[in-house]
């Protein structure tokens, strides 16, 4: 945890952490993640309690309002070259883990010759080239730096021009540990990240025959 200063600077200059995740629209455990892993600024009090700096909840705002301005603006430039694979059709992955973004390269490259595999390594960035590249499958995980999986698929579908993109969560959460995020889950195929060889060729072949590709 990014340790800020030893007191507030103000009574109105920090959060609590269920304040910021109400402020988001987050789980508080996706509130605790960010902090843990500096993505915002926090201290603790002496009995143990964290307190989140007000500027740096401005930051992160800022930077997923910049995010979603990429996501509803008109695409402009060309995609992202760091493709995995080359077809005709575009999937998004946004996931950090390298590990699992090989593991699901691979699936893409053996089984799914009509699809371009982009990847973004967190949640911000894949909100933007998900506005760049209008794909038409989007693989997500829950728990991402930047924005948790939840609250980028909520963010995305506010937006109109991503009514015909089909979803796809994976996760590592048990389906216990997946009650904090179902109020954007609910419909949505997910496949648990154990289960990826096994199951997400299917999900991947779901998709595109929903979307007309099959």
């Amino acid at each position: 945890m990014k340790q800020a200063r030893s007191q507030p600077a103000s009574p109105t200059g920090d959060f609590s952490t269920l304040e910021v995740a109400r402020m988001l629209g987050m789980a508080v455990r996706s509130v605790q993640l960010m902090v843990d892993r500096g993505e915002l600024s926090a201290w603790k009090t002496p009995g143990g309690h964290r307190r989140i700096a007000a500027e740096s909840v401005q930051r992160w705002l800022d930077r997923r309002a910049n995010a979603a301005s990429a996501a509803a603006a008109p695409a402009t430039e060309a995609p992202p070259p760091a493709a995995r694979s080359g077809g005709t059709a575009t999937a998004l992955l946004i996931e950090d883990s390298k590990h699992y973004q090989n593991l699901i390269g691979l699936i893409v490259r053996q089984q799914f010759p009509e699809l371009t595999l982009q990847i973004a390594d967190d949640g911000i960035s894949g909100l933007a080239m998900a506005g760049q590249l209008r794909p038409q499958v989007l693989i997500v995980d829950i728990l991402l730096p930047g924005i948790d999986g939840a609250t980028l698929i909520t963010s995305l579908r506010s937006h109109r021009q991503f009514d015909g993109t089909q979803l796809i969560v994976v996760t590592s959460l048990d389906d216990a540990d997946r009650d904090p995020y179902r109020f954007a889950l609910e419909g949505l195929p997910v496949v648990h990240k154990s289960q990826l060889v096994a199951e997400l060729p299917q999900r991947l072949r779901d998709c595109l025959a929903a979307a007309g590709l099959r």
